[in-house]
């Protein structure tokens, strides 16, 4: 019986396993991008659906961007790493924009079909791509109370017709402790106003 002898091979298959990329060794992987989404997530002219349109409202300024993305309606994908989602064949979406001037914030994302999805709008002040909970503001589909932790998929969920189906998702940012909403002193959602 012939015996096949590794240990002299482990240098070599050491070499070529650190050589590729973790990450690389997964079929199927996707590269995270703040690209991902955006393509399957961008409505066209005259949408028909389905589709999910959301007002945005309670913004601290106008400065920087307003991302929308879009998550399976569970709590193990909810807020998961986009390019694990999309290399599992899984539902992500995103839309992306600059906040104008003035006027109304609206934000509109294509979505596979009628369902529950879950949702996130962030307020990335400083158009970095990166959440700073020190600075940026964040509101869920549900427009659930903020605690320590991110809400459940469920508190953030909504149900997707096969039309339009319009929200209103109310941002929140750091306060004190935690994040809530802006409040002027006569009780309304602050609606842009600057610092």
């Amino acid at each position: 019986m012939t015996r096949l002898r590794i240990a002299p091979l482990l240098p070599a298959l050491a070499l070529l396993v650190g050589s590729v990329p973790l990450w690389a060794r997964y079929v199927g992987h996707v590269s995270s991008s703040p690209e991902l989404g955006k393509a399957e997530g961008r409505c066209r002219a005259n949408e028909e659906g389905p589709a999910i349109l959301v007002d945005v409202d309670g913004l601290k300024d106008r400065r920087g961007q307003i991302k929308l993305e879009v998550y399976p309606a569970n709590d193990d994908d909810f807020l998961a790493d986009d390019n694990v989602l999309v290399s599992a064949g899984k539902v992500f979406r995103r839309v992306e924009q600059p906040i104008g001037p003035q006027g109304p914030v609206t934000l509109c994302v294509r979505v596979p079909g009628p369902g529950s999805y879950s949702i996130v709008v962030l307020h990335d002040r400083d158009g970095n791509h990166k959440f700073s909970w020190w600075a940026d503001g964040v509101g869920f589909a549900g427009n659930p109370k903020l605690g320590w932790h991110k809400p459940s998929a469920e508190a953030a969920r909504i149900i997707a017709g096969s039309g339009i189906t319009r929200t209103t998702i109310v941002m929140n940012y750091r306060h004190g402790l935690g994040e809530a909403p802006l409040h002027h002193h006569n009780g309304h959602q602050a609606s842009g106003g600057e610092d």
